[in-house]
């Protein structure tokens, strides 16, 4: 005989999947996650169910994932009929676009440590780093 389902407050929810409550509300408000049964007092009460989908969240999110995509990656977690190669297709856009992200930010690293190394640090008031955010 199995006993009752376990059953969570946002608090317990929130700290068994790793997320604040107030990003649990967020996630239900954005139909991540479906709303759940509350109590007479009309507290939310989460299942084990809703911890897993919430720590699928919060490991979606973890890898930079945007919420658009986690919502994608959501249904397609939940749809057992799925295609594989459309998971395939959303990560690896993903991948690309960190890719991208990460070259940007190199470029913004060099440029900056460039800036940095001809700035003399010194009392006078020259500084190639301002001037060259002054600059046009």
């Amino acid at each position: 005989m199995n006993g009752p389902a376990a059953s969570f407050n946002i608090g317990e929810a929130a700290r068994q999947s790793g997320v604040s409550a107030k990003m649990v509300r967020h996630y239900e408000s954005l139909g991540l996650l479906p709303s759940v049964r509350r109590t007479e007092a009309g507290y939310r009460q989460y299942g084990e169910a809703e911890v897993h989908t919430l720590r699928f969240i919060r490991r979606a999110r973890d890898l930079g994932f945007s919420m658009h995509e986690i919502e994608q990656l959501l249904h397609l977690w939940q749809d057992r009929r799925r295609s594989s190669a459309e998971v395939r297709r959303i990560a690896s856009r993903h991948v690309e676009e960190l890719s991208r992200k990460l070259a940007e930010m190199e470029a913004m690293r060099r440029t900056l440590q460039h800036l940095v190394h001809c700035c003399r640090g010194d009392d006078r008031p020259d500084c190639p780093i301002l001037d060259e955010l002054a600059a046009r």
